[in-house]
Parts: structure tokens; sequence; C-alpha cells
């Protein structure tokens, strides 16, 4: 009889292009998500928890360099034949909530949601399939006053999330204004066009000369391989050329450029009105140049958006994989979709957000040093008697009554010794301690492990006697000695 094989044992290892979170990362993240809440919540907009789960047809194509529709997506067949897919984006399954829901909803539509997408794309180095994202949205609100909004909602949401006014700016641009110089250039429709602003989008990389070259007849890149150009002649590419350059010191020369570089055309007039539109009403509420600018550069989501865009830089220097010093960069960005919902309803409703990448600015706020530190654990009772697991218990109810974070060590108390191990783990800044001859005389150990471990690494006994780090106090002040202890380690 042939023996039977076993079956082979799972592997315990993460999906690949995603990662567990522990403790600390998780708690960082509510916190900042708290406070992005609050802000959002100060400016009148409400909360929406949208379903995960979308059916492909309403996802619809949004996600750049794709052709098949569940491309790029967490996608599956019921048996029905409908195709479901995770939400790449929170924006997509807010137009089809508005679009399902919008007799019962106010116009215009303020709405804030928070929580992981997923993408199924090849991973890559600190880029994973599924992420946090953050995002504020007001639907029904055709004046660029809504725009302006957002971009000031998105300098106070920085600032509060700690990342310091000097250390950001957030860049403001309009779909328009290039539609325009398309239009001066003769490029409404085609391949050409297409190219035109494939290489556009690459003016961050490449630069004016970078962008001049693939306009033109092509470019090496840096690993010597030639990249064919669009095929333009100088004169054709001087419109393109001089409206990504058209940034100046101030935001009224900044426009007189772009009007230049429109030309009569009359939808790109329209956008240099609307970006002054929004420049006035910012400077109105005090964000100046330093917080909010102008900035033609910026040429996010090319087939997405439909007027103004806009981008959260952060401004500061980091040192790459390498050593070398570059600039943090983009941390969030959204703009204007007039023609979202229309896909459901037949009829265009205007619509502006932002969307906050919530990973990338935990990273950033770790490289300034204003998150990352040790985080406290609970205060840890320790167990003498198992036999008394109830006077350990009670010990517990009483700290957390009082708002102090606490447990019992729930593991194999024989060893105190891997208590205390246990204790110095989790993070603990105190340990209670009440064996029988504590429980006879009325009294309570507790040892502040934040002291001791300070002491034990550089103290002389005269400091150790000097400054205890164990402190026995009658069993009714636990309360009072514990918090004493915490707000002494807080100071």
């Amino acid at each position: 009889m042939a023996k039977e094989k076993k079956q082979p044992r799972p592997k315990a290892e993460t999906p690949k292009g995603f990662r567990d979170y522990f403790g600390t990362e998780v708690t960082e993240r509510a916190e900042m998500l708290r406070k992005i809440a609050g802000v959002y919540h100060l400016y009148g907009f409400e909360a929406l928890e949208s379903s995960a789960v979308e059916t492909v047809e309403a996802l619809g194509k949004f996600l750049p360099d794709v052709d098949r529709p569940n491309e790029g997506v967490f996608a599956w067949q019921e048996d029905e034949g409908d195709w479901l897919a995770l939400r790449y984006d929170l924006t997509a399954p807010l137009a089809r909530v508005y679009a399902q829901h919008r007799n019962d909803l106010p116009t215009p539509y303020r709405r804030y949601a928070m929580g992981p997408v997923w993408r199924n794309e090849k991973p890559g180095p600190g880029r994973f399939r599924q992420f946090y994202q953050c995002d504020a949205d007001t639907v029904g609100a055709p004046s660029v006053a809504a725009d302006a909004e957002i971009c000031a909602m998105l300098a106070d949401t920085l600032e509060q999330v700690g990342i310091p006014r000097g250390d950001y700016i957030v860049r403001v641009n309009n779909r328009k204004v290039l539609n325009g110089v398309l239009e001066v250039m003769g490029l409404d429709e085609g391949a050409q066009r297409d190219a035109v602003l494939r290489t556009i989008d690459k003016f961050d990389k490449v630069g004016e000369s970078g962008v001049r070259e693939l306009l033109g007849k092509g470019r090496l890149d840096a690993s010597g391989a030639y990249i064919d150009g669009v095929g333009l002649s100088d004169d054709q590419a001087g419109p393109v050329l001089a409206f990504l350059t058209s940034k100046a010191e101030t935001a009224a020369r900044t426009l007189d450029n772009l009007r230049a570089a429109v030309g009569e055309s009359a939808i790109g007039l329209e956008g240099v009105q609307e970006l002054e539109t929004i420049a006035d009403l910012l400077e109105a509420q005090g964000y100046g140049p330093d917080r909010i600018v102008i900035d033609p550069s910026v040429v996010r989501g090319l087939g997405y958006y439909t007027g103004p865009v806009f981008e959260a830089e952060l401004t500061f220097e980091i040192l790459d994989e390498k050593g070398r010093k570059r600039q943090f960069g983009s941390v969030a960005g959204g703009g204007r979709y007039d023609d979202l919902v229309k896909r459901f309803t037949g009829q265009a409703v205007p619509a502006t957000g932002v969307s906050i990448g919530v990973d990338r600015l935990l990273a950033a706020l770790r490289e300034k040093g204003r998150i990352g530190g040790t985080v406290e654990g609970p205060v840890v009772v320790t167990v003498m008697d198992r036999d008394r697991m109830a006077d350990y218990q009670h010990m517990v109810g009483e700290l957390r009554r009082a708002g102090i974070r606490a447990e019992v060590y729930l593991g194999n108390p024989k060893n105190f010794g891997n208590q205390m191990k246990y204790a110095d783990r989790r993070g603990a800044p105190i340990a209670v301690i009440e064996g029988g001859d504590e429980k006879e005389r009325g009294v309570i150990q507790i040892k502040d492990l934040i002291l001791g471990a300070q002491m034990a690494e550089n103290a002389t006994l005269e400091e150790w006697k000097e400054r205890p780090s164990q402190f026995e106090v009658p069993r009714a002040q636990l309360v009072e000695k514990v918090r004493k202890i915490l707000d002494g380690q807080g100071q």
C-alpha cells in the first residue's frame, strides 16, 4: 500500500507587493488619519465609507497605461457573469455613490473618505499593491472657489499633521491652459497630440532641454538608449516650452506668461482666468506664495482632469538609498474632474477633490523625526501567584478606569524574569508587583522601568541609592503612584 503523501505546509509569507503593519505603524497612521479628518471636518466635509468592491464597469478605465478595463486592478468574475474588482482609488467609487444617491444628497455634496486601495501593478521599492488614501471632494460646485478651498485645506492639513510651513508647497495649474496650448499648436486630436501630452508629463524628470529634444527628433536617456521624439519643429514646440517655463517670481507675471502661451485660444484664456480667480481667493484668505503657488509644470493625470489641478510637494531634502541628496517630492494631488459622474447620469456634474498618500506622508514625518519614536506600552501587572488572578485583574481594572493603559501578564508566571522580559519587549513604562508578603502587609511594589533602564546604562551605586526606581506603596495608592511616575516620565 502506497504511503499517503503529506500535504506541504503553507508558506508563512506575505504575498508579493503587500506588507504587514504592526502596533506602532498602525497607531501612527490612525493618529494621522484622525488629524486629517479633523481638518476636513472643520471645513464642513462629511465622512463617507463606501464599498471596497465595485463593478469593473463602475470603476471604469482611469488607471494610466492600461489597455483592458480590468488590467491594473484585482478583478474576478461572478457566477452570473459580472466582473467585480477591488477599488483602485476613492474617487471612482464616489462618482458611483453620487450618481446612485444624488436625490438624497445635498448639492454640493462635500465628502471625505479614508481607507486602503488596491492596484494590481508591479511592486517595487516602497511601492505596494495595497496602500492608504485620504480624499476630500466637492461634487456639484462649478465655481473654482471649490478648487481654491481644496488647496487651502490641503495646506492646513499638512501643517496640522506636522509638516511646518517652508517644508511644503502646494502647486496649482489648469488643464484648460494646456488644452489652449495644444489648440494653438493645431493638435486637437490624434496620436501626435497624445505623444506631446506624454512628453509634457516628463518635464519634472528631464527638464526643459529634455522636453525640447523629445518634442523634436529625440534624445539619449540615462542608460544610453535613444528615445524617438515627436518630430515637431522648433516653432511648433515653442508654445509647449513657453507654457512649461512660464512660472515667474509673482503670480501676476506667471499669469501674463500663460496668456502669451495660449494666444487667442478661448479655452486657454478661460483656464488662465480661473487660475487668476484661484490666486485672488487664496490671497484673500492669507495663503501666500510661501504656501500655494501657480505653477504650470504641474501636469498630473492628463487624461483624468478637466480644469484646475494641484499637487502638494515636500521641499526638504532627504538622502536616497545611495546617499545622494534629493527632495522628498509629492505627497498629495488632485484637481477638477467634471466628466466622471457623467458616465453614470449622462449629465455633466462638476467635481473637484484631493487625495493624500498616507504612507508617503508618514514616511516624510519619519524623515523629519516627527514620528517614529518609541511608543509607550501598557503598565504590566505581574503575576506572583496564579491562584490570585482575580486580585491582579482588579488592579488592572482600577488602572483602566483611571484612563491608564494596563494589562495583566497572561503567560506562564512561573519564571518572574520572563515576565520582566515581556514587559521590556512591550515597552512597558511600569511593572506592578504583589507577592504573598506584599499581600499580607497591604502594600505593592511599583517598578519604574524607564528610569531603571536609564540607571542601568550609566548610573553609579550612589546614584542608584539616591534615585531608586522601585517603590513600595500602600495598595490603596496604586493609581496615584502609577500616575505620578507616568507624569514624571512624560516630562
